[in-house]
């Protein structure tokens, strides 16, 4: 029998009003959902780095609708294993990084593309201390626009001041004129909120395209992880013998697919390539104890991974004042 807030939190799903992200089956809640006033930020130190953790907010997520290579009765097995429903909260995060008198953001939200529990990362950035003028660059892991959709306010550039920063694979795969007339008309509308978001940045000069094997700055590092999108890229930022990846979209459900990494979304453009991204991941981060950080992962997404038989546990940053995470 399902207990009273299960129900509850399903009967807000479905009176929710539905939005599409990548592919037309994730669902956010809209003028039902009340939007709560938590903390938005979270300091850490990476050697002589500082990180910030920021919220754009959080989304529920029906994952018996967006998971796939699932096993019946999976999700439920698992999500109660972690005292959730299959209806998860999922955060949207950002990180920006105070290094070398620069303030660098990975990732930039979502703005007002997903409704109203969401696009809050401007806000609360100022809330932290800084101005959205004062970022000089912004580091993309990937174009969805729940990473870029906050990069526009309308017809304003949120970061006018900040040159972005994302992979030449990726750039090519959603920017391009001839990758935009190969993509079928269902995902046009994807391509089109994409470019509406980063096209003032190209045409302004901002946009800086790269490849792998060289720093972006000092101690910052791009790590190539494509599967989830052609050009996905992780950000390796070491300091002082400490190191810190910033994952982007490695993983979505952490309930579900620490567990079982082989389970993938519907959001991956390659499914297969995706999941073995996901693996090889875990297995360095475990292997290496080096600390992640997701942007779906339960604010701040910050922790450490240990394998523990054929899945993985994952060690949340404990919370501190001193500085550091443990």
């Amino acid at each position: 029998m399902k207990s009273a807030a299960i129900k509850l939190k399903e009967l807000i799903f479905k009176l929710s009003t539905v939005v599409y992200l990548y592919f037309p089956v994730i669902a956010i809640a809209q003028d039902t959902a009340k939007v709560l006033p938590q903390p938005s930020s979270y300091h850490m130190l990476i050697g002589d780095v500082e990180i910030i953790a920021l919220s754009d907010g959080s989304i529920p997520l029906e994952l018996n609708k967006i998971l796939t290579n699932t096993k019946p009765g999976e999700i439920e097995r698992l999500t109660s294993h972690n005292f959730q429903s299959p209806i998860v909260e999922a955060s949207v995060n950002a990180y920006l990084i105070k290094k070398g008198g620069k303030l660098i953001l990975v990732d930039a939200g979502t703005a007002e593309l997903y409704g109203p529990t969401l696009g809050h990362l401007p806000t609360n950035l100022i809330k932290a201390g800084y101005q959205p003028e004062q970022i000089n660059a912004v580091l993309i892991t990937h174009i969805h626009t729940d990473h870029t959709g906050g990069l526009m306010d309308g017809n304003k550039m949120v970061f006018p001041n900040a040159t972005i920063y994302v992979s030449k694979k990726e750039a090519n795969f959603w920017l391009s004129e001839e990758s935009y007339a190969k993509a079928p008309a269902r995902l046009k509308k994807y391509f089109d909120e994409a470019r509406l978001k980063m096209t003032p940045y190209v045409k302004a000069g901002k946009v800086k395209t790269f490849d792998y094997g060289a720093e972006l700055f000092p101690g910052i590092l791009p790590v190539a992880s494509a599967g989830h999108t052609p050009g996905h890229t992780f950000y390796q930022v070491s300091s002082k013998g400490e190191r810190i990846m910033f994952w982007g979209d490695i993983m979505h459900a952490a309930a579900v697919q620490f567990d079982n990494p082989d389970i993938t979304i519907d959001f991956d453009v390659e499914p297969a390539a995706a999941a073995k991204a996901r693996k090889k991941a875990y297995e360095d981060a475990a292997a290496k104890r080096y600390w992640i950080a997701a942007d779906h992962l339960s604010f701040p997404g910050i922790g450490h991974i240990r394998k523990t038989g054929s899945g993985y546990s994952w060690f949340p940053i404990i919370y501190t004042t001193s500085g550091k995470g443990q």
